[in-house]
Order: structure tokens, then C-alpha cells, then sequence
């Protein structure tokens, strides 16, 4: 009965713990900073919560639970023996020491061969995650030879360490099985001798054999108990650095709700006022800044267009306002509304400035159920509104299944214009106050740009909108227009401004239109 009820709630034990562990990672995975994910990569992360969850789960479960079981028989059976004799119980209890002793000098082994053989498992489930997820970029370049060759490099790696690590335990147990050989050949030997000489009798002689092998297995478990914390040890230190790792700042006042700090930033409905402040920028790790002394202030209900080239800057922006990395303190100011974003709870920040990426991630699931993911409770007459503005209808209907068509992860089924337009279908389903267009648009063709655009002047025609572009065409309706270069604006103003003078944005409008018009006249000719 008992050892039904202890491998009953052991086990169950066990297993609640280990769903806590998990649940308590998962959290703080969600709660880690964007550049901390940007540091590690996602196959080792995996590996993390599974594999030294796992050797955690081993340990707890069929090792820890134990110690105080064994500790008991140790005792049990010392007492035993030196009640029989003395000098044999002191003969047979000489390998205690010893076991612990050994035990302890494989223990820094064995942690060592352990944590490079853990490492590279995260390398090698880092490259399988990366080749699964980009299956088809391996197949377009012919790269199946190159990564198989790659994978099997780091698989051999990681198996010549785990070679490694078992030779080292196979010598530990081989020193364990030696140690009780010489034990028993010891109390054999001894309680021999005492026996003939009639120290002792031949049914204590019997008894004391029993109890030194009731001692036996207690010893060695304990042996086994320190070799095994090494490698639980191991995996607890890799799982502490994800629970040790930098977590977003909540922002706003800790005795405020997010719904009460919304009333008081007045941000719930109303479009806000954004005002960069004097924002410079460097990402972590980098002594280069992105930004330099940035300012500038979207007036609410307004449209700001951002232009740049390439690492001008133009994403960061729109990063450092949701607060994806965080603004340093010497690094000038964001505010919403007349209010830091410091002091702004990221949940509710977020929630209100809605933001449409150039590099849209879909989850795998339906079409709807993707678009529906920042509203779950959002009508069918929302879906249609959100659909029709993003030009993202027409394409819907013709999918086989409609809005029920399976994406597929990473939505590997859908174009880029496709998936471009279901991020920002996403977004404005949630009718956001504030909208960030972060080049969402630079994998659709012109026509399909220009419709959209007149969609969207309609639907965000009371909401505070960044639009960043590379094509001018995109941002020529803008309210206002600010160009930057190496992380500073060079120019600001209009449309009708930015063309009468020199500069950068008139460049690129003299080449895209220019571009366009060429195209015009070799369509007419070949027609």
C-alpha cells in the first residue's frame, strides 16, 4: 500500500511541479526584452524548457524523493551491524567516506562533459528549428547538401560529447561496483575469521551479511544521488538564466490599473499627440547610435510620413515607441499625449498604438483566425471592414475555403503582399487611436499600393497615423513628411515643400515617378 501511495504521489508530485516549471518559464520567455530574443536563438530556448526540464523532472522525481529513504537505511543498518559488532559495523561503514569521496570527485566531471554536452543539444536543435522553419528558402537555393552536411557536423559534435560524458560515468559506476566488491569482501573475510574464533556466531555471522547488504544499495544510491545533482545542477543554472534574464518594464504607476492610467493619460479613444524629443539611440551591446537628437511631433488625428534609405533609422522609431527596446535616460524623450512613455504601461501602450510590420509573423491557423488575433471578440461586419481596407477581400474569396483557409505556419501558404496585407488587416481590426505603418506596403505591386492608400485615408481619417515608406508615392498624402539619414531628419515639411527643394526626398520622387513613367511607355509600345 505504502509503496503504491509513494509512487502514486511521487509521480504526480512530480509532474505538477514540473507544469509550474514550465508554466513559470513560458511567462517569463513572454516577459523577457526584445533584445534579449534577439541574443538567443529559438532552437536553444526550446531546448532549455524541454531537455533540462526533463533532467530537472529525472532528478526530482527518481533521485531527490530518495535522499531521505536512503539516509534511513544508512542509519537503520549501521545501527544494526554495531550491534553486533563493532570492529566489523567500523569495516563495512569505511566505505561510506570513500563512495562520497569518489562521488564527489566525478561531480565536477560529469557537470562539465554535462553542460557541453547541453550546449551543443541547444546548437543542434537551433539549426533543425531554423532549417524546419525555412524549409523552403534551403530548397529554392539548393542548400539540402549544405545544411544536411552542417546538421550532421553538429550532430557528431554533440554525440562526441555525450560519448564523453557516459565514459566518465561508466567510470563512476565502475568505481562504485569495485568499492562494494572490496566492502564485501572485507565484512566477508572479517566476519569469517570472528566467526572461527568465536567472536561472533554463524547466525550473527548470516545476520551481519544481510544487513551489510541492506547497507549496500542506501550507499551507492547516495553515490548516485551527487554524480546525478551535477547534471540537474547544470540545467538549472540554463534554466536561471532565461528566469534571470532582462523583463520589459510594466511602466505607469504601480498603484494605478491599466484601465485607471488610461483615463488619466486620456488615451483610451481619443487619437493622441506623439512628440520625439531629443531621442537618441544606440542598441544594446553597440556603441554606434541609430538615432541621433531625432524631434519631432505628430499632432493628433494627424498623418506623418517617414522617408529614409536602409538603417536610417526609420524602423527603430517605430520600435522604441511601443517600447520594444528601452529608451535610455539620457536618450531624450517619447511622449503620448504630454506623457512619458516611461510612465505608461506597455499592455496599454501597445494596446492603443497599433503597429502593421514590413515582416509580418502569421501563427498556423485560418486566415480569420489570424486577423481576429488582436480582437478576438470583433464582429463579422469588423473582419469584412478590415478585410476591404487592406484589399485583402477579393483575395480571400478566392481562396478555396474563404477566411477558413489554413495558412500554414509563419502563413508559408500566402504571398508577401498577401501576408503584408493580413498583418494590416490585423491591426485595424482593433481600431486603434494610433497607427504605425512600418513599410507594410513594400511587397505590393503600385495599383494595389494606391488602392489601399485610399482606403486608408478614409478608415484612419480621425486616428493618429506614422506612415514610413521607402516609395514617396506612399507618403505624398501625408500631412506632413520628415526624411532621414544616418539617424537624423535633414528635412521636414509637406509634399508640395519636400519637391521645391533639394534634398533627398525629391531625389526619390524624381526616380520612382520617373520609373513609373518608363514602365508607362514600354507597356504602349509593346502594345
Amino acid at each position: 500500500l505504502f509503496r503504491y501511495l509513494y509512487r502514486l504521489l511521487n509521480q504526480a508530485g512530480t509532474e505538477t511541479f514540473v507544469r509550474r516549471m514550465r508554466e513559470d518559464l513560458y511567462d517569463q520567455t513572454l516577459r523577457l526584452t526584445h533584445g534579449w530574443h534577439e541574443k538567443n536563438s529559438t532552437g536553444d530556448l526550446i531546448q532549455r524548457c524541454t531537455s533540462d526540464v526533463e533532467t530537472i523532472r529525472v532528478f526530482v522525481s527518481e533521485q531527490l524523493t530518495v535522499l531521505v529513504r536512503v539516509l534511513v537505511l544508512i542509519a537503520l543498518a549501521v545501527y544494526f551491524m554495531v550491534s553486533i559488532d563493532l570492529f566489523m559495523a567500523a569495516a563495512a561503514s569505511v566505505f561510506i567516506p570513500a563512495v562520497i569521496g569518489y562521488s564527489l570527485f566525478f561531480y565536477a566531471r560529469i557537470g562539465s562533459a554535462f553542460e557541453k554536452a547541453d550546449n551543443e543539444e541547444g546548437r543542434l536543435s537551433a539549426i533543425a528549428q531554423e532549417n524546419l522553419t525555412g524549409v523552403r528558402v534551403v530548397r529554392a537555393f539548393g542548400r539540402e547538401e549544405f545544411e544536411r552536411t552542417r546538421f550532421e557536423e553538429q550532430n557528431r559534435t554533440y554525440t562526441g560529447f555525450w560519448i564523453r560524458l557516459i565514459r566518465i560515468l561508466t567510470l563512476n559506476w565502475v568505481t562504485g561496483d569495485v568499492m562494494t566488491g572490496l566492502q564485501y569482501l572485507l565484512v566477508t573475510v572479517t566476519g569469517t575469521v570472528f566467526c572461527i574464533r568465536g567472536r561472533i556466531t554463524p547466525g550473527e555471522m548470516i545476520a551481519f551479511v544481510s544487513y551489510n547488504a541492506m547497507l549496500t544499495w542506501p550507499v551507492r544510491s547516495l553515490g548516485r544521488v551527487i554524480s546525478e545533482m551535477s547534471k540537474a545542477g547544470i540545467s538549472l543554472e540554463r534554466l536561471c538564466y532565461i528566469m534571470n534574464g532582462e523583463t520589459e518594464p510594466s511602466g505607469g504607476s504601480g498603484d494605478e490599473t491599466p484601465l485607471q492610467s488610461a483615463r488619466r493619460l486620456h488615451i483610451l479613444e481619443n487619437p493622441p499627440e506623439i512628440t520625439f524629443e531629443h531621442v537618441s539611440f544606440a542598441y544594446p551591446g553597440t556603441d554606434t547610435e541609430v538615432l541621433r537628437d531625432v524631434s519631432f511631433t505628430v499632432p493628433a488625428g494627424s498623418t506623418l510620413g517617414i522617408l529614409g534609405s536602409t538603417g536610417s533609422g526609420k524602423s527603430t522609431l517605430a520600435e522604441l515607441l511601443l517600447g520594444l527596446y528601452p529608451l535610455g535616460e539620457d536618450g531624450g524623450r517619447i511622449l503620448v499625449d504630454g506623457t512619458d512613455i516611461r510612465d505608461i504601461p506597455l499592455p496599454l501602450l501597445r494596446g492603443r498604438i497599433g503597429m502593421a510590420q514590413q515582416e509580418p509573423f502569421l501563427f498556423s491557423g485560418t486566415l480569420e483566425e489570424n486577423i481576429r488575433i488582436g480582437a478576438p471578440g470583433s464582429e463579422e461586419a469588423d473582419l469584412e471592414r478590415a478585410a476591404q481596407t487592406a484589399d485583402l477581400s477579393e483575395t480571400a474569396a478566392r481562396f478555396p475555403q474563404g477566411w477558413r483557409t489554413y495558412v500554414g505556419e509563419r502563413g508559408v501558404t500566402l504571398s508577401g503582399g498577401q501576408k503584408q496585407r493580413a498583418a494590416m488587416a490585423q491591426m485595424l481590426i482593433r481600431r486603434c487611436p494610433a497607427m504605425v505603418f512600418d513599410d507594410s506596403l513594400s511587397a505590393v505591386d503600385a495599383e494595389t499600393d494606391r488602392r489601399i492608400r485610399e482606403a486608408l485615408g478614409k478608415e484612419t481619417a480621425e486616428a493618429t497615423v506614422i506612415l514610413i515608406a521607402h516609395r514617396a508615392a506612399t507618403l505624398s498624402r501625408a500631412d506632413r513628411i520628415i526624411v532621414l539619414e544616418g539617424g537624423r531628419i535633414t528635412q521636414a515639411g509637406t509634399h508640395e515643400e519636400l519637391l521645391s527643394e533639394e534634398g533627398l526626398y525629391r531625389k526619390v520622387w524624381a526616380l520612382q515617378t520617373g520609373a513609373a513613367e518608363e514602365g508607362e511607355e514600354v507597356r504602349s509600345g509593346s502594345a
